[in-house]
């Protein structure tokens, strides 16, 4: 670490920003322009001095990353699952970064058909993501989406699996992904807004003919609501669905009828929410209307859809989170959530069995996983744990065997999922609440307040971190460091009402609950603030500017990723890309309570004079989600204020998005600077 050098000094150019008769000064507004030169220049250097005071980890860097692939299997594959008379598989080769896409017919023992070879499309671009892969019934066509730049605006190509053939036809700036009526030349696929990146409208496209002459069927007009179209698991139905964070509504056709009119399901009523699933003569439909909090299963007759005639199937829990259904021919699969942990119910149609799959611990994560097969007994889903590898498990619902169809392989000989310990404990937040917390860590560690602790959270849209295994993570725990996931509010870990208490007018417990978390773990002897750590990206990054503002003396260090820092500023501003859709999260600020509230915690608005943890703030260029002059402005207003001499690096990705690099192994490198900087702060450097 060269003390010498000097961090970047960014001119201050003051705007005035005035909203319901405030005034916010903000000096470094005009970072907002990724075509000014000066802007490049300021990043560039903000680079450069990144390059230079981590200079002395460079070949730590490099062994991380290298420690980190090399549990990762290569020439790996992922379980081949069966649609429409073809196996699909997607498989990785040694050396390479990017995914082969393959089908076999009938048999895994049939000759291999590659549909797609990313590492052959992805020459000649720094970023290269394919999505949305759907192949038409007659299996003879694949419609794909392209994205090189990272901003989430997909091109729809068309290819011909018999041929090879691409055809001529280019869809621009789409969410990738398409759906296929029964004739298997119409497509539906959504276009998305160039300038906000929401997806608004819905168009049918006629293969063989021109783009331009392709019709909107639908247009969503309401700039809080996004929209997107698919096909039901029973093939019958095509479907738009429109929804917000509170409020869906969906639109339903005969899949065999690709020119007619769409007919609305349920009209939205602000704040219900529902999903809708076909079996037979019915729908099935997920829902909170009428209160229910942790959502109901209800169905209707297909021919009459409204609301009126929806009827429980499986009533309101309120200590039970119904999460999702998955449907076949003699079962009805649900997935639930209980004090926390994932729950899966197998029940049969005709009554004669109603179970649950058994998991006995309490860091563990079970999901279903791809069931496109609507008759069969066989339920796929997957499990892993703090300590275990992923496991991909083929389950017969009848005879309640289960196969394990592949187990993540850790490579490099060493690992021993009995050398980790893993347990859930709890913290009690300033209000009373009980704030659950995931650990892992070596066996044999010894709570004297001197380990590393690195504490996860994200905290926002309902969204859960369950506990998982990660191979990169062991780099951290071999070298003595603990890692908690902080289950804060404002995920659904506890429940939708967990959610409800830390958003819009309640968001602040979402940073109080994670400082708590840090409190505890300090008081029953984990670590000490000298030794924590806190890390988290996107709204997990604003979680991090929150922390460093309200308790900056609790870490030691800070790692904040395409953090969401400038609040305020961004959801006042509409022509950003999401930012309609996301006042039901936050608030919409044009409105004089959501606007001061939401300024009394913008982590930008709230840098003020005092010491701040050393802090690594990464983003990208071309971020859609998180725009890259958030950070740029944050760390610029930090290093104006803060006083102290720690450390305060910017890393910008020149060509990436939000998601980072492309590649599977480009994406380690950036986990492998993240863990250097921590590993540093604590002397090691081997």
């Amino acid at each position: 670490m060269d003390s010498k050098v000097q961090p970047p000094v960014v001119a201050k150019k003051p705007t005035n920003l005035e909203k319901h008769d405030d005034v916010r000064v903000d000096n470094y507004f005009w970072l907002n322009d990724r075509e000014n030169q000066e802007v490049i220049d300021y990043l560039e250097r903000e680079n450069a001095y990144n390059d230079k005071m981590t200079a002395h980890t460079k070949k730590f860097r490099e062994h991380l990353f290298e420690e980190m692939k090399s549990r990762i299997k290569e020439d790996d594959s992922s379980v081949p699952y069966k649609l429409n008379g073809y196996w699909y598989l997607t498989r990785f080769e040694k050396g390479k970064d990017y995914p082969i896409y393959s089908r076999k017919k009938e048999s895994l023992d049939a000759e291999e058909e590659i549909l797609f070879d990313c590492n052959k499309e992805a020459e000649g671009h720094s970023y290269y993501r394919l999505s949305g892969l759907s192949i038409s019934p007659d299996n003879k066509l694949a419609a794909f989406g392209v994205d090189t730049v990272s901003r989430r605006k997909y091109t729809i190509r068309i290819k011909n699996l018999v041929t090879g053939e691409i055809y001529p036809e280019t869809i621009e700036t789409t969410t990738g992904g398409s759906t296929w009526a029964t004739d298997s030349k119409t497509l539906f696929y959504t276009k998305k807004d160039n300038e906000t990146l929401r997806s608004n409208k819905i168009y049918r496209h006629v293969l063989g003919t021109s783009v331009s002459d392709d019709v909107e069927i639908y247009n969503e007009k309401d700039d809080t609501f996004s929209t997107f179209v698919y096909k039901t698991k029973s093939k019958k139905y095509l479907v738009i669905g429109s929804s917000s964070t509170l409020t869906s509504e969906y639109r339903i056709l005969r899949a065999d009828d690709p020119t007619g009119e769409f007919k609305i399901f349920q009209p939205r009523i602000r704040g219900v929410e529902y999903g809708i699933a076909h079996y037979d003569d019915h729908f099935y439909v997920l829902t909170n209307a009428d209160e229910a909090t942790n959502f109901k299963l209800m169905k209707v007759p297909e021919d009459n859809t409204a609301k009126e005639n929806w009827r429980d199937v499986i009533p309101h829990r309120k200590d039970v989170l119904l999460e999702d259904v998955e449907i076949f021919k003699e079962y009805l699969v649900i997935s639930e959530r209980n004090n926390g942990l994932n729950k899966i119910n197998i029940k049969r149609w005709d009554g004669t069995a109603n179970y649950y799959l058994p998991f006995d611990n309490e860091t563990y994560t079970a999901y279903v996983s791809t069931n496109p097969d609507f008759d069969t007994k066989s339920l796929r889903y997957s499990y892993n744990s703090l300590t275990t590898p992923n496991s991909v498990i083929d389950f017969d619902m009848e005879s309640k065997e289960k196969e394990v169809k592949k187990e993540q392989e850790v490579l490099g000989g060493k690992f021993d999922k009995s050398d980790y310990i893993s347990e859930r404990v709890w913290a009690t937040a300033g209000d009373g609440t009980r704030i659950p917390i995931s650990l892992i860590y070596k066996r044999g560690l010894q709570k004297d307040r001197s380990n590393p602790l690195l504490q996860y959270g994200y905290g926002s849209y309902g969204s859960t971190i369950d506990p998982y295994f990660s191979t990169a993570r062991l780099s951290l725990l071999d070298r003595g460091f603990i890692y908690a996931i902080a289950h804060i509010r404002g995920s659904e870990y506890l429940g939708r009402s967990w959610y409800e208490d830390g958003k819009l007018l309640k968001k602040k417990n979402t940073f109080t609950d994670f400082i708590d978390c840090s409190k505890s773990l300090i008081a029953q002897g984990y670590t000490s603030a000298n030794h924590l750590y806190a890390m988290g990206g996107s709204a997990g990054g604003l979680l991090m500017g929150a922390i460093v503002n309200m308790a900056p003396e609790l870490y030691n260090g800070v790692v904040a990723s395409v953090p969401f820092v400038d609040v305020v500023s961004t959801m006042l501003d509409d022509s950003i890309p999401l930012t309609t859709g996301e006042y039901d999260e936050w608030g919409n600020p044009n409105e004089e309570e959501y606007y001061t509230y939401m300024k009394s915690y913008s982590p930008y608005d709230n840098v003020v004079a005092q010491e701040y943890p050393n802090m690594l703030v990464n983003t990208g260029l071309h971020d859609s989600q998180v725009q890259y002059w958030e950070p740029a402005k944050w760390v610029a207003k930090l290093r104006e204020l803060k006083t102290d001499k720690n450390l305060l690096l910017l890393h910008t990705n020149m060509e990436a998005g939000h998601g980072g690099a492309s590649g599977r192994f480009e994406a380690l490198k950036e986990v492998a600077e993240e863990y250097a900087f921590l590993l540093d702060l604590e002397g090691i450097q081997e």
